[in-house]
């Protein structure tokens, strides 16, 4: 079968045309070394050109940063925070008390009441995405269960990676010198760069060119791929 169904393989961006070839993987887990991941599923799959792309959720678990729903006690302001989070098809954020009072943990908690003020304020304007531009990447990194999340992260919540560039630098080093690597959070409304080897603008255009999510958000089992010119 192919890998990820129904996704689109190959986009066109600024009249070039690239293929995006996901890496199906086993379920990676927290004991599990990512180099050893990398040099498992991709390092004899990219060639000189190519870019790899790396989930930040696996990144995060082989770093000790995805918890169990039951270790987390969320305080009662994390509690009516999330109550007024808007939830999303694609993923519940910090629509849940687990996932805001992680949030609360990583950002600190004026940071997190500060962005909450003025998403309430902008929002009557018609204004949207205030929260999570103030709140910050850890904020919107936090990813909570779903029902279509892999066991047992469906009973988890992953916070976003430490250290995402020196990650890509690593990883480049591992694959080789010249694949350029990249640490994303890509899902199904968009996308973002926590970590590369590329420019700014390389990594604008990496944006654009997964702006369509093609590893997918459930049950594909495919948390890095390889983008190449075509």
């Amino acid at each position: 079968m192919q890998a990820n169904e129904g996704k689109a393989l190959e986009t066109s961006v600024d009249g070039k045309s690239y293929a995006r070839i996901p890496l199906r993987t086993r379920v990676v887990m927290p004991d599990d070394d990512l180099d050893s991941v990398i040099t498992e599923y991709a390092k004899g799959a990219v060639q000189p050109g190519d870019l790899l792309f790396v989930t930040e959720k696996i990144v995060a678990i082989t770093q000790g940063r995805s918890y169990r729903l039951d270790e987390i006690t969320p305080r009662p302001l994390a509690r009516f925070l999330s109550r007024y989070v808007v939830r999303t098809s694609y993923g519940i954020g910090l629509g849940m008390p687990e996932t805001m009072e992680m949030a609360l943990r990583e950002c600190g908690t004026l940071r997190i009441l500060f962005a909450a003020g003025v998403s309430v304020i902008t929002k009557a304007f018609g204004r949207r995405g205030d929260f999570y531009r103030i709140a910050g990447d850890k904020a919107r990194a936090i990813d909570g269960p779903t029902k279509n999340t892999i066991p047992p992260y469906n009973q988890a919540v992953v916070l976003g990676p430490k250290n995402p560039r020196e990650v890509a630098l690593r990883v480049q080093k591992l694959v080789g010198g010249q694949v350029d690597v990249a640490v994303v959070d890509i899902n199904d409304i968009g996308g973002n760069i926590l970590g590369s080897t590329l420019d700014k603008a390389g990594e604008r255009r990496l944006v654009q060119i997964l702006g369509d999510n093609p590893l997918g958000q459930a049950t594909q089992s495919t948390p890095m791929g390889i983008v190449r010119e075509v």
